[in-house]
């Protein structure tokens, strides 16, 4: 797949058979002389397997509901409806001459930068969030002659027209970003990651929607090269010289929430490797950060993680791109004095926001707090918006 030709990346999801599957649990097909009134052949397949094979149909039955139950309370619990922005009826029309200063104007003049910056969805989800769209649009303004490619699965392959809402209707000013389908069968082909995604009962898994865009990272590093960033991320200064490089989020780990690669990069092909071979997608965060931990570690025969550069690869110390850690999350939302704002980021070029930790906690629009803070710096379209609701929301109050 050449990304600069393709306007189309989507995913066509693999179906399951249950019956077929039972069939194949029991060992056997049932006589074709056996019915039962007005009962659907899976069922009738499904109760024989229970009749035949009580204590072992029973247990795998059990295992598939209580997986399917897990997978649909953990996505659903795992996203804050307020996240999306107001779904009341405000305008989806957004003023670019209002909301974002002309190209000149942007990261103070033109950039001698080239390149792509990445962001991928692979929920379904069409409804961006205010810190999707501060993602987007402060990478846009430190990178503004970089392709900047928002790549989601939820938008239909070959639909010219993005879904109406105010977040795409506010990306769509910057003249260097681009929203796309993402189409996972054709990114993952003509790699070791195709085979496994394409077996049937992967999207079973408990954890698969995070493997998936941790597949999806390593292997658009290694198609295309760029820059990748989570969507929880607040660029504040251009990435492009940070080459070849991933972030250290703590003493004993590394995060792949940033990557910066040359296209083709060994250190990449061998993370596509150990993603297949020590895969197991029931343990969470094993084919992301373990994964680049276990990879670098090797790649540079060390036992600890520390910030060094090893063989053309660097990892980069946590106050480059993670000066927030996991564990003190809630400071984002802390009010700060400008001069602590620039002491804490003297060194940073990008925050991560932890938004799995941060979603469900109340941003005040306007406060001192970090997170606002950042919000109104560096991604102030997208800031003038959060005020606009937030004003909205008090008047329909009252």
């Amino acid at each position: 797949m050449r990304l600069e030709e393709s306007s189309e990346i989507t995913l066509k999801q693999p179906r399951i058979n249950f019956c077929i599957w039972l069939q194949a649990v029991k060992g056997e097909q049932a006589p074709a002389g056996e019915r039962m009134l007005r009962m659907p052949s899976c069922l009738l397949k499904l109760t024989r397997v229970v009749q035949s094979h009580k204590p072992w149909a029973l247990f795998i039955l059990i295992f598939v509901f209580v997986s399917f139950a897990y997978i649909k309370l953990y996505w659903g619990i795992g996203e804050d409806p307020k996240s999306r922005g107001p779904t009341y009826g405000l305008s989806a029309e957004i003023s670019c001459a209002h909301y974002v200063p002309s190209p000149l104007d942007i990261a103070g003049g033109p950039s001698p930068s080239t390149g792509k910056v990445f962001f991928v969805e692979t929920s379904e989800q069409t409804s961006p969030s205010y810190l999707f769209s501060c993602s987007v649009e402060s990478a846009a303004r430190t990178h503004p002659t970089s392709r900047v490619l928002v790549l989601m699965k939820g938008l239909a392959k070959g639909n010219a027209s993005l879904p109406k809402h105010w977040a795409f209707s506010l990306l769509s000013c910057f003249s260097n970003v681009e929203i796309r389908p993402l189409d996972l069968t054709e990114l993952f082909s003509g790699t070791p990651l195709k085979r496994w995604y394409l077996w049937p009962l992967r999207h079973w898994e408990p954890h698969f929607l995070p493997v998936l865009s941790d597949a999806c990272r390593i292997v658009l590093m290694w198609k295309f090269g760029g820059i990748y960033l989570d969507t929880d991320f607040i660029v504040l200064k251009n990435l492009q010289n940070l080459t070849n490089a991933l972030g250290i989020q703590d003493d004993v780990e590394l995060n792949g929430a940033f990557l910066s690669f040359k296209a083709k990069h060994k250190f990449m092909e061998l993370c596509m490797q150990d993603f297949v071979q020590n895969y197991n997608g029931w343990v969470w965060g094993r084919q992301g950060p373990d994964l680049l931990t276990r990879v670098f570690k090797k790649w540079c025969s060390l036992r600890t993680i520390k910030s060094m550069s090893c063989k053309g690869v660097s990892a980069l110390a946590p106050e480059v791109v993670y000066p927030i850690p996991w564990q003190n999350w809630k400071k984002l939302f802390e009010a700060v004095s400008a001069l602590e704002l620039h002491k804490l980021l003297r060194n940073t070029y990008a925050v991560h926001i932890w938004n799995k930790l941060s979603h469900r906690t109340k941003l005040e629009i306007p406060s001192q707090a970090l997170l606002a803070q950042l919000y109104s710096q560096f991604c102030p379209a997208t800031y003038a918006k959060m005020k606009q609701d937030s004003e909205e929301l008090s008047r329909l109050a009252v």
